[in-house]
């Protein structure tokens, strides 16, 4: 399986995921677009420093071949996969109420400040 095989099928998972599995539907949300291009800017900055000097290297026969600041487009799409199922699990387990642990100690020392 090329990488372009890959990041394709991992996006439309992550639409899959959004749309019917968690059904937290980011995909038709304004806000969502709205703020997805901070993140490609930093996406395109890392990846453009991870892949131009070197660090990352991708094998030709398994992208495109088309770059975008020195990473292949597919990191666009494989990012998006990552940023959606990341922020489509987070909302969903928002919405049912639970709430990350507080760090060991945190509320110790915040009562102990006053």
């Amino acid at each position: 399986m090329t990488y372009t095989v890959a990041a394709v099928l991992g996006a439309l998972a992550a639409v899959g995921v959004d749309l019917f599995v968690l059904r937290t539907r980011l995909l038709t949300r304004g806000v969502f677009w709205a703020t997805y291009p901070i993140i490609v800017g930093f996406q395109l900055l890392s990846n453009g420093i991870l892949t131009g000097r070197d660090i990352v290297r991708y094998d030709p026969d398994a992208i495109i071949g088309v770059r975008l600041v020195y990473a292949p487009v597919e990191d666009l799409v494989f990012g998006f996969a990552l940023v959606l199922t990341s922020l489509s699990t987070w909302v969903w387990w928002g919405r049912r109420g639970v709430d990350p642990p507080d760090p060991p100690g945190w509320r110790t020392w915040w009562w102990r400040r006053g």
